[in-house]
């Protein structure tokens, strides 16, 4: 019985979803003109589960490139409704169109001047009438099996603001690096924002020895910067090779007298680079291909003069994976 309900419910809020489709319309796309042409924000209101959904809708317009933030109306009537610019667009959001609180704001709303998208479930309301554009969220039925609950309604409204968030986010030309710009802390953030240059080692934290170095110099070396690796220069300063921890043991194994020996002898020859500006993604792509931890960092293509080295674990502590 708990499982038949459930899936009752899903079955009745996937309905509601799916029937908004057959009334999108001219209303919908004057909803969208409407807020591209905005020169100011989209205010979203609503008060109780609409204005819980209302509040997403906002959230998500403004982390899609449109500037938007919820303003309560109970708050508004006390003062807050200073923060409505004239040039704003308002989105207006009840099941019912007739909610008290959102009433007492709308003539001011409109003494204003800006303009009005409602979502409601019934465009013949007071809502709708003082709208420029009423976009219709009614549902056939509740998923509350007392038809009180606003379920299948909220699931409906919810639904409709990510379509209105979409649409505006294509019509503006959104992309993956603006939505990185706006969510800078997350993981798309730092994989299309953070750049080699931000992460890598140069100067005295950048390990590196002269071709005729000791095998003594190298291991010095390489235990006080602690990568795992170092680059070998010639004496121009261009890279000629590279040692690493998987070197010095298979260099045990074939030179009994290692310390012996110079870092030619054990260095790798055409060690892996990157530019500085290249995306740390990239970073992080090309060390997988070669099955490396760490690149030589280059200001161009072609320089043979290293600048500095990113290793695999600056890419883990900066969370680009």
């Amino acid at each position: 019985m708990i499982l038949e309900r459930a899936r009752k419910v899903l079955e009745i809020e996937a309905d509601a979803v799916a029937s908004l489709k057959d009334r999108l319309g001219p209303e919908f796309v004057r909803a969208v003109e409407l807020i591209l042409q905005c020169r100011g924000k989209v205010v979203v209101t609503g008060v109780g589960k609409s204005g819980i959904i209302g509040k997403k809708i906002a959230s998500t317009l403004a982390s899609t490139g449109t500037p938007a933030f919820f303003l309560h109306p109970t708050e508004g009537v006390h003062g807050d409704l200073g923060m409505l610019d004239p040039r704003d667009v308002v989105i207006a959001i009840s099941r019912s169109g007739e909610t008290e609180e959102l009433a007492q704001i709308l003539p001011l709303i409109k003494r204003q001047g800006n303009k009005l998208i409602a979502f409601t479930g019934n465009p013949s309301s007071s809502l709708a009438r003082a709208a420029d554009v009423v976009i219709d969220v009614s549902v056939k039925q509740e998923a509350c099996p007392l038809g009180l609950a606003p379920t299948a309604s909220t699931t409906a409204t919810l639904a409709m603001g990510d379509a209105l968030a979409v649409a505006l986010l294509e019509e503006r030309g959104f992309k993956e690096e603006d939505f990185a710009r706006l969510h800078p802390a997350g993981a798309l953030g730092k994989r299309l924002l953070l750049r080699v240059r931000d992460l890598m080692h140069v100067g005295e934290e950048f390990p590196r020895v002269e071709e005729g170095a000791s095998m003594k110099e190298v291991l010095v070396e390489m235990t006080s910067k602690r990568l795992g690796v170092t680059g070998v220069m010639d004496g121009g300063g261009r890279l000629v090779g590279v040692i690493t921890d998987g070197d010095l043991r298979r260099a045990l194994e074939r030179y009994p007298d290692l310390l012996e020996r110079r870092a030619c002898d054990v260095m790798t020859r055409n060690p892996k680079g990157i530019e500085a500006d290249a995306l740390a993604a990239e970073a992080l792509k090309r060390m997988e291909e070669h099955a490396i931890t760490s690149l030589f960092v280059f200001e161009r293509p072609g320089d043979r003069c290293p600048v500095g080295i990113i290793h695999l674990h600056d890419l883990l502590r900066a969370g680009v994976v």
